[in-house]
């Protein structure tokens, strides 16, 4: 097993060191807990959107259009809206 932290009466516990330094969060930093596959996972919830860049980035990728993206996009929420009338 990794690491472990107890949980006080009052519901609280600490983030291990090693946890915090895996994570890059700090005092006064937010953690999202999300439910996966059984089993609980924290997430950072601090962090800047120019934390991700170019975290989508594929070299060699031909640019795509404002046009195209708003097409897809549209598509996309057709899609999803045809999807959730079906169930009625």
């Amino acid at each position: 097993m990794g690491v472990e932290s107890k949980i006080t009466s009052k519901g609280q516990t600490t983030i291990p060191m090693e946890v915090r330094e895996y994570l890059k969060v700090g005092v006064g930093d937010r953690i999202g807990y999300e439910f996966v596959d059984g089993k609980v996972v924290l997430v950072p919830k601090n962090r800047s959107a120019l934390d991700f860049a170019g975290a989508l980035f594929e070299p060699n990728r031909e640019p795509v259009s404002i046009e195209a993206m708003n097409e897809a996009v549209g598509e996309a929420v057709s899609d999803r809206y045809e999807r959730s009338h079906d169930r009625d």
